[in-house]
């Protein structure tokens, strides 16, 4: 047993060090990056001070970035929470043929984002599927399909709607393994009282399922804020059309290597964004130490 606990704490202390090496060294290079003006070439480092820092108030391109980032954040978010919520009470209900929605639901999870990416861009190209639906049902004129690619008014939302549809079905299994451990005794006393579908859901089902809606709401905002393979596939890397789909990610890769060659500027973005990540993720916290209702 005491060979056991060694062994353990070798384990752990061994975790430690390669986090240490491996993040900790990586973060710490990060941050000295981030007050230099960097040249891959030549392989020199100037220190340049809060420049990089100040440069992010006068770039229009940041503030493009930053504005797409968080209205993708803002629209994909909370879509994407209350359709799992939704979908994952009625699977949870007595409906015929659950296991196979189920089944179906999840499907999406299966497939990688850059080929989710891909097949939307098909889906929406100009002779691709939702075209044709459209001009089928009379909204547009034959002919007249609509260039989401290339629009900048369409193709940050197309990203919006492939990125809801391929997260939905991961938040919606963890909705549906919670569900499993609501006793349903609250249901039947609620129906006793009187309730209706609606009353249940929002007053037994929504509260009961707080801790793990935090934790969905968490992980959804930090993965929109991270949002890079889907932009960059659309766009090619460049961001496009017109900066619609430049996202603050996608912007860190473009400046650090890119034709820009400005390491030490990503480094002062990727330390932003991962500053405001934090924030966020120590506000949930703080909103998930609340106890359960029951």
């Amino acid at each position: 047993f005491a060979l056991f606990l060694h062994s353990l704490d070798f384990t752990q202390n061994l975790g430690v060090t390669l986090l240490g090496i491996f993040i900790g060294i990586a973060a710490l290079f990060v941050v000295y990056l981030s007050f230099h003006k960097v040249n891959l070439f030549t392989d020199s480092y100037t220190f340049v001070g809060l420049e990089n820092y100040a440069r992010l108030f006068t770039d229009n391109m940041a503030r493009t970035a930053l504005l797409n980032t968080l209205s993708f954040s803002v629209v994909v978010v909370p879509c994407q929470t209350i359709i799992a919520l939704v979908i994952a009470s009625v699977l949870n209900s007595k409906i015929r043929g659950k296991y196979f929605f189920r089944t179906v639901y999840f499907l999406p999870t299966l497939t990688s984002s850059s080929a989710l990416t891909i097949i939307f861009m098909f889906m929406f190209s100009v002779t691709g599927p939702i075209n044709m639906m459209l001009i089928n049902a009379g909204i547009l004129p034959a002919g007249g399909g609509i260039n989401f690619l290339e629009n900048p008014d369409f193709a940050l939302k197309v990203i919006m709607v492939m990125n809801i549809w391929s997260t939905v079905p991961q938040y919606t299994t963890m909705y549906l393994a919670s569900l499993q451990d609501l006793p349903t005794s609250l249901y039947e006393a609620a129906e006793i009282d009187g309730a209706n579908t609606l009353q249940k859901f929002t007053n037994i089902t929504v509260p009961y399922l707080k801790p793990i809606t935090t934790y969905v709401l968490l992980t959804g905002i930090i993965g929109t804020l991270q949002m890079f393979d889907q932009a960059y596939i659309f766009s090619n890397g460049s961001g496009g059309p017109a900066n619609s789909t430049l996202t603050v990610s996608l912007m860190v890769y473009r400046y650090a290597f890119g034709t820009n060659n400005a390491m030490g500027y990503a480094a002062c973005i990727a330390i932003i964004l991962a500053l405001v990540i934090m924030a966020v993720s120590m506000i949930a916290e703080k909103l998930n130490n609340s106890e359960r209702w029951y």
